[in-house]
């Protein structure tokens, strides 16, 4: 009796041959971004990551950090249609979606066609997204969780692959809005842009203010994207990263009373199941990203604040006597580290 071949989805050889290919191809599309963006290594990885897994981000800082230009240079290295939309006060959802108008043909027959908004795209800029009224938040809550819209009681597929990369400003600052936690909760990981190193701005000082300017050059298209996405579905996770990916994810929720724990006891309210998928996709990009064909440890140490930290809050006392959400993260890491 001949023994039964393994499929392409399970062979390991097969996966092994495709991710040898999908690293070299990521190597050229960071090689690409680092000409253009300078001094954020850490966030052109995780912006990666993000699409990699087949997610959406969100990236917070303040203005001038080259968030949107990073956006940007991701839409053009890795192929994709990509829009903007400027987020303000006064945008409305039928801005983002797309409506409905009343059209008379020559014969006098009038009937509805359907205008798509800017969301219909494969990577959409989500510029100052909390500069806009909650309404408007809201309506890229079903584009992002379900890959349609509906308008007018009628669905619109989204292209695919499809991802929002959306810039924030602090909430400290005027003008805006605080997304909602379930809008929140949808996008992958919460990218913390920082200012830039003395080397890294000295460089960013010199090399964008002269009469020449380096530009971002397709490296990927849409199709090969979707096929690494796949791939990083089928890269295989050890045990010991499944249990660590729980125990960190479940030690991220308030306790239900009793004893508890004393760390528990600072949370508000913590990931629910969600964040967990969250990071067993984010750790095997990350693994691709590196040049690795499978996940570690390490990797869950290393997204798990991204991967967190907008999705659990700390209670009024807890922030009274000076506890941070990411200091809370970091002691929960301490116990699986």
């Amino acid at each position: 009796m001949s023994a039964i071949s393994p499929s392409p989805e399970t062979d390991p050889a097969a996966i092994v041959a495709e991710a040898e290919k999908a690293v070299a191809r990521i190597g050229e599309a960071k090689a690409d971004i680092a000409r253009v963006i300078f001094g954020q290594e850490s966030v052109v990885e995780r912006a990666l990551v993000t699409i990699l897994a087949g997610g959406h981000g969100l990236l917070v800082g303040v203005p001038g950090l080259a968030k949107t230009k990073l956006v940007d240079t991701l839409g053009t290295v890795l192929g994709l249609n990509a829009r903007r939309v400027q987020f303000t006060p006064d945008l409305m959802p039928s801005d983002i979606l797309g409506a409905e108008v009343m059209e008379q043909s020559a014969d006098g027959v009038r009937a509805f066609r359907f205008i798509a908004g800017p969301v219909f795209c494969q990577l959409l800029m989500a510029d100052e997204i909390n500069r806009a009224s909650p309404r408007t938040q809201s309506a890229l809550l079903q584009a992002m969780q379900e890959y349609h819209v509906t308008v007018a009681g009628q669905p619109h597929d989204l292209p695919r692959p499809f991802h929002v990369l959306a810039t924030q400003n602090p909430l400290e600052q005027e003008g805006t809005y605080p997304l909602p936690e379930a809008q929140l909760d949808r996008f992958l990981m919460q990218i913390d842009v920082h200012y830039p190193s003395l080397e890294a701005e000295r460089r960013i000082l010199l090399e964008t203010t002269g009469a020449g300017e380096a530009k971002a050059k397709g490296v990927l298209n849409g199709e090969e994207l979707a096929a690494i996405q796949t791939l990083v579905r089928r890269m295989p996770v050890g045990e010991s990263v499944v249990e660590a990916i729980l125990t960190l994810v479940r030690a991220a929720r308030p306790a239900d009373g009793g004893a508890g724990d004393d760390l528990q006891r600072l949370i508000a309210w913590g990931p629910g199941p969600r964040a967990s998928q969250a990071l067993m996709l984010t750790v095997r990009a990350r693994a691709l990203l590196e040049g690795r064909l499978a996940p570690s440890i390490d990797d869950v140490l290393a997204l798990a604040e991204p991967v967190l930290q907008h999705r659990m809050a700390l209670t009024f006392a807890a922030r009274a006597d000076g506890h941070t959400v990411r200091d809370v993260i970091g002691r929960l890491k301490s116990r699986i580290g």
